[in-house]
């Protein structure tokens, strides 16, 4: 066992493999760098992480609708957007090891100084200049900093044989699809401004990136909303989305302490932001970006209208005015959010004489399994009844059922990927139909009859 703050990514890397929450892409090729694929739990926390997403930013809300736009869209859209001239990140190499740095991020963690936006020239030199050594090999020998696309590029076929073709892109956000359906969505959902279109979708990115595990990674989803308002009193929306925003993270049980705003200063603001707020988490590895704010102007609308030579505008049914509407846009990142959860509720508990539990402490509502379901023993019946029980709980929880091994190790296993509930039938059971429940965080065990069990579950998850 770990327990130093350095050491625990390395504690919580090692339980997502070993119970089934992510594992490394490829591994029996080698690996891929900066991929991963999510376990069966791991799968279902990040369904549940989307559903509690959707339904809070879309289901509950009138002024919002959704949609599921393709990941290639066409190449003049990331034109228009500006990603295909400034979407880049400036990049070394490192002579010795082949290692490969975001510039920026390599002279922040060494020297504790921004630089995003210097020339790729004054970059080289402080790198150069300050001697900053290699994070893998230590040793201090750079190439000169360039420009480096983080896009996704793929040849798309024009004709049968192939004699025309262009670059098509996998998109690096999931915004565009939004902005270039605005006007089909006005014109088919009656919506009125202010009002939003929220987005589930896969991104990916070039990354250059440190690692840090599923933090930065090159395939990954994002939440995502562009709420559309008129041009003027844009401050007041900034203010209730990030309150909102606060209040989403309050929701899935991160700790206010573990929480903090970033303002982005004016001249470090991308091409389309006039404000950018970010909201960050206290990773093991340090204070990163969670969620981001950004208000947008009219910016993307305006782009888009420009290069399709379509007219992108709202008329307010009232005053009959006729606006390019500005945006407010939330972002939410799947696996950030995914690793938070892991970070926040991981904990390695002494119960006194050398004994130690592992235990997530995610909320119920977000917990991969609701419910596990124990026999004591395989015989004598007991496995038939909980078999009969796991079959009644399963159409409204998650449920899991599992007969091997000491009843210990099985609660063990449960704490460790978080299951808020389990129930265990022994042979009280067959004389008065109770059942065992243990609470995962107290490890409380109470006797509850079988016919209350499911009744008693879920006002534990309401209250839980």
């Amino acid at each position: 066992m770990t327990s130093s703050i350095q050491d625990k990514l390395k504690d919580i890397v090692a339980l997502a493999k070993r119970r089934g929450f992510v594992y490394p892409c490829s591994e029996i090729y080698g690996g891929f760098a900066n991929s991963y694929s999510f376990g069966p739990y791991g799968a279902l926390l990040k369904k549940n992480i989307k559903d509690a997403w959707w339904r809070t930013f879309t289901q509950l809300r009138s002024d919002m609708v959704g949609l599921d736009g393709p990941i290639l869209l066409h190449p003049k859209v990331w034109e228009a957007s500006g990603h295909v001239a400034g979407f880049h990140d400036a990049l070394v190499d490192c002579k010795s090891c082949k290692s490969r740095f975001r510039a920026d991020h390599l002279i922040e963690n060494a020297l504790h100084r921004e630089v995003e936006g210097l020339p790729l020239s004054e970059v080289t030199a402080i790198i150069h200049d300050n001697k900053i050594p290699c994070p893998k090999c230590k040793a201090v020998d750079w190439t000169d900093a360039r420009q480096f696309n983080l896009m996704f590029h793929t040849p798309l076929k024009k004709t049968k044989n192939g004699e025309e073709e262009e670059i098509a892109y996998l998109r690096p956000e999931t915004a565009q699809a939004i902005f270039i359906d605005f006007k089909n969505i006005i014109d088919t959902m009656r919506k009125r401004v202010p009002f939003g279109v929220a987005q589930m979708g896969k991104a990916f990115r070039n990354e250059i990136t440190p690692g840090n595990f599923i933090f930065r990674v090159i395939e990954f989803e994002q939440m995502e909303i562009e709420y559309f308002i008129p041009p003027t009193g844009w401050e007041s929306h900034f203010e209730q989305w990030l309150a909102t925003m606060k209040e989403w993270c309050r929701l899935i049980g991160l700790k206010e302490e573990k929480l903090k705003l970033y303002e982005h200063p004016q001249d470090k603001l991308s091409h389309y932001s006039k404000r950018t707020v970010d909201i960050l988490y206290e990773f093991p590895f340090g204070w990163s970006e969670l969620y981001g704010l950004a208000y947008r102007t009219d910016f993307d609308l305006k782009q888009h209208a420009e290069h399709s030579k379509t007219k992108i505008l709202y008329t307010d049914p009232e005053t009959q005015e006729k606006y390019v509407p500005h945006v407010i846009e939330p972002t939410f990142g799947v696996e950030r959010t995914f690793l938070a959860l892991l970070c926040q509720s991981y904990e390695e508990q002494t119960l006194g004489e050398g004994d130690v539990r592992t235990v997530l402490h995610l909320p119920p509502t977000l917990a991969p399994i609701k419910v596990a379901v124990f026999p004591l023993m395989r015989k004598d019946g007991l496995a038939e009844i909980a078999d009969a029980i796991f079959k009644a709980l399963s159409p409204h929880f998650q449920a899991e059922y599992d007969e091997g091994g000491a009843i210990g190790k099985r609660y063990r296993r449960q704490d460790e990927i978080g299951t808020p509930f389990c129930v265990t039938i022994d042979y009280q059971t067959k004389e008065d139909g109770t059942v065992t429940l243990r609470h995962r965080d107290s490890m409380k065990q109470e006797r509850v009859h079988k016919d209350e069990l499911l009744t008693v579950i879920k006002n534990l998850m309401q209250t839980g």
